[in-house]
């Protein structure tokens, strides 16, 4: 994991995405590259430059397009079908659900542009319900990258899992803070930093802000212990509930709804296997335009607010409530 002193190197995770994609190809001619009139956005116009016998446009058609990937998963292939999240799981989901899942292929579904740091958009593109309604599925696989780096990992372990995979990706530019030789491994969740006073957990581009979280209450003498989940589902369940156990409490982090998101993943596991106070902050309702920045400070998700939810916490872990 990388040390966030200093000049921090910033890039979207889907243009991790872009370049694991591209290097796929190279590797792979059976990889196929499926765009619904998003071909820049979502960053496969670089493996459609080189590979464009390989590359397919659907058009404004995203049911088309997740059908159509069905089939190449039929027929052999291993199909990224992309475009935004809030088009992927919304849109395009009841052919997510009978095409793609129910049947338990191969197929990669890519969502940009998720959560707020979409940012001036607004709520109609802010995807904000599709880890939600992605993980409900039986067989579907749920990546959250928390980097570029981490991005271009799971892009080639997606294509290498079998079953439906869904990754969801962000628009705007974000803190790097994993190293090239970090290990990447879909179920199994990362200790970025140890600690025994309380949990933070985040997914996304939320575990920088976690990082700086846990520098902040280091400052106050509060041990707290950071885990990286970038998978969503199958939820590394050990990982979780030996950190509930050693430090006894647990904040969650996300850019999503907080209606079946990470926080309510980490709060089925607990509650089932080893209760512990549990503060989630993520988005509660419909959000607003604004700078991503804006959007961070609006709905209590920088670091300062991190560091605040887990003082609170601690204050009802040691009262025993």
């Amino acid at each position: 994991m990388k040390k966030i002193e200093g000049e921090i190197r910033l890039e979207s995770t889907r243009d991790g995405f872009g370049r694991g994609l591209l290097e796929l190809g190279r590797l792979n001619k059976n990889v196929v590259a499926l765009s619904a009139d998003l071909t820049d956005s979502v960053r496969i116009a670089w493996f459609k430059k080189e590979f464009p016998d390989r590359f397919f446009s659907f058009g404004v058609a995203e049911q088309d397009m997740i059908s159509a990937a069905a089939g190449f998963a039929l027929s052999g292939k291993i199909p990224f079908a992309c475009t935004f999240g809030v088009f992927a799981a919304g849109r395009a989901w009841d052919q997510v659900r009978i095409s793609v899942d129910y049947m338990n292929l191969n197929v990669n579904v890519i969502g940009t542009h998720a959560g707020i740091s979409v940012g001036e958009d607004g709520y109609t593109h802010q995807a904000l319900e599709e880890m939600t309604l992605m993980r409900v599925l039986p067989n579907m696989t749920v990546i959250v990258p928390c980097d570029s780096v981490e991005a271009k990992k799971a892009t080639i372990e997606a294509a290498r899992h079998n079953g439906p995979v869904y990754m969801r990706l962000g628009r705007n530019a974000s803190p790097v803070v994993t190293e090239e030789n970090d290990k990447f491994e879909i179920g199994k969740g990362v200790l970025v930093k140890g600690g025994r006073d309380l949990t933070i957990v985040a997914c996304g581009q939320m575990l920088y802000e976690s990082i700086k979280a846990a520098r902040l209450l280091r400052k106050q003498k509060i041990d707290a212990r950071v885990i990286n989940l970038h998978t969503v589902k199958p939820v590394d369940e050990k990982i979780l509930i030996k950190a509930a156990k050693e430090t006894g409490a647990v904040v969650t982090a996300e850019e999503h709804s907080l209606y079946g998101g990470l926080g309510s993943v980490v709060s089925e596991v607990l509650s089932q296997n080893h209760p512990v106070p549990v503060k989630m902050l993520g988005v509660r309702e419909c959000t607003q335009s604004g700078t991503p920045q804006e959007l961070f400070e609006c709905y209590n998700l920088l670091a300062e607010d991190i560091a605040k939810a887990a003082i609170a916490l601690l204050k009802i872990k040691g009262s025993g409530k």
